[in-house]
């Protein structure tokens, strides 16, 4: 058996969920909000709401946090008011808050409302509250200006910007710089306020502590201070008699000041530079105040500790005290007191002696050593070390030359065969006669070459300031036409003492 049922959506119920779409499509796309929202709600009483409308935005500090919903007359007046509507972005509101309608941007239009939250230490206004007129305000139009300005007012104030620039421009007369000090004298009245504007902040800052120190420390602080004062006068109005007497005592004070004028004009002529110093010492004690503080909280820490301290020393100030006498210290203080003289002598000595002491260093440090380094280059017979060293391998191979064949002799046998090269050698400190000799084979050279006499001492120059022996420079390989030397004809070098 087949059954008869239909499938889908029956058209009427179709035809109403279309048309139920259509109108919620609708109403979001002219109304924008979402129903059934509950928005924050705020008022205000404005002078007047100028071209304000429903939909225009409400900012704090440029950021937009909502929108204005309603705009009317406050009951019966002139006056207007404006409903908003806050997200959440902007609160919290408070009582203080205030409130400004602006002109938007050119390409914007319109206005828009500018709002200050208040003071966040503030009670916080409730949903639906009301900003009253005295904490809001309108821009001026062109047409409140216009009526303000009349010709009347406008030529008045012509004349009164007149006097003023001829007041501000003009220069001053010999007895107008007469009453002035000297360093405004021959300015105008604006140069002078210029100058005056330049120590203005100086002295606007101190005012501004002094207004600071006003308020005091603590609530009602400034309240007990005039009630104070409210006392003060109330006592003197008690004892009117004692205020004539002050009155009466401080009229011959100020007789006395009068008689003594030029003393006191003197006197107050000091207190600039005195004010000055006190300026720096104070400056000074300010910057020692912190360690000093330091100093007394430690100390604060360690006075516990005194009695005992003082306590515990007793005995020690008592050994201390035999320690003093005149078989003690006292005499050990008279026997060593011979030796001061000679410690000054030794101290003035030392500081003859020590430059030299420097300047041997110096000469050891700087010449004698960094010579006594050098390797002296003598071709294949070089010894290819330090020619300290090489001079102490000398000695060592002098001693062995020097012993005799059967060990008890101290002369240097040598056996050279005659030949027909005489050689001279130098003078020598013990004999002042040179030795001669005959050799096979002529002498090569010595190097370093052998110019005959000492190189150049400066002996009125420090030592440490002569330069460095180069033993291996261009003079030490002989003549530069590679000719080579006679012993025989070469003098004896100088006999230095």
């Amino acid at each position: 058996m087949r059954r008869n049922h239909s499938l889908g959506m029956a058209p009427l119920k179709a035809g109403l969920l279309a048309l139920l779409i259509l109108l919620i499509g609708c109403y979001f796309a002219f109304t924008k909000k979402v129903p059934f929202r509950h928005h924050y709600t705020v008022n205000a009483v404005v002078r007047n709401s100028n071209l304000l409308l429903p939909g225009s935005p409400v900012r704090i500090a440029g950021v937009t946090v909502g929108k204005v919903a309603k705009v009317g007359r406050y009951r019966n007046t002139s006056m207007g008011e404006i409903a908003m509507n806050i997200d959440k972005v902007g609160l919290p509101i408070h009582k203080d808050a205030t409130l400004k309608i602006r002109p938007r941007l050119f390409l914007e239009g319109n206005f828009y409302v500018d709002l200050q939250p208040g003071t966040p230490s503030g009670p916080v206004i409730d949903d639906g509250d009301l900003i009253p007129v005295t904490q809001t305000s309108t821009p001026v139009q062109i047409d409140q200006l216009l009526t303000a300005l009349q010709s009347d007012t406008r030529g008045n104030l012509q004349q009164a910007l007149q006097g003023l620039g001829a007041g501000f421009g003009s220069a001053p007369s010999a007895a107008d710089d007469a009453q002035q000090v000297p360093s405004v004298r021959g300015l105008t009245g604006g140069q002078a306020l210029n100058q005056a504007l330049t120590t203005s902040p100086k002295a606007l800052t101190g005012t501004a502590k002094v207004t600071t120190g006003l308020l005091g420390t603590e609530p009602h602080d400034l309240s007990r201070t005039i009630d104070g004062l409210g006392r003060a006068a109330a006592g003197l109005d008690e004892h009117e008699s004692d205020l004539g007497s002050l009155v009466t005592h401080f009229n011959a004070t100020m007789a006395n000041f009068a008689a003594h004028s030029a003393q006191l004009s003197a006197a107050v002529d000091q207190l600039g530079p005195t004010a000055q110093a006190a300026d720096g010492a104070f400056a000074r004690l300010t910057t020692a105040a912190a360690p000093t503080a330091t100093f007394a909280h430690n100390l604060s820490q360690s006075l516990p500790e005194l009695p005992a301290t003082i306590k515990a020393s007793g005995p020690w100030l008592t050994q201390a005290k035999q320690l003093l006498t005149k078989q003690e210290l006292g005499g050990l203080l008279d026997q060593l007191q011979p030796g001061t003289a000679n410690l000054a002598q030794l101290g003035h000595a030392t500081k003859v002696w020590l430059p030299k002491i420097t300047a041997f260093n110096k000469c050891i440090t700087k010449v004698i050593i960094p010579t006594g380094n050098i390797k002296v280059d003598d071709g294949d017979s070089s010894a290819n070390v330090e020619n300290y060293k090489e001079f102490w391998y000398a000695m060592v191979g002098q001693n062995g030359e020097g012993q005799g064949f059967d060990g008890n002799g101290s002369l240097l046998r040598l056996s050279a065969a005659g030949g027909g090269n005489l050689i001279r050698s130098g003078k020598s400190n013990y004999v002042p006669e040179a030795y001669l000799a005959n050799a096979t084979l002529p002498p090569l050279r010595t190097r370093p070459a052998f110019a005959g006499q000492l190189p150049p001492i400066n002996r009125n120059a420090p030592c440490y300031l002569q330069p460095v022996p180069d033993v291996n420079g261009p003079d030490s390989v002989g003549p530069a036409d590679g000719s080579k030397p006679d012993a025989a004809s070469l003098p004896a070098p100088e006999k230095v003492k």
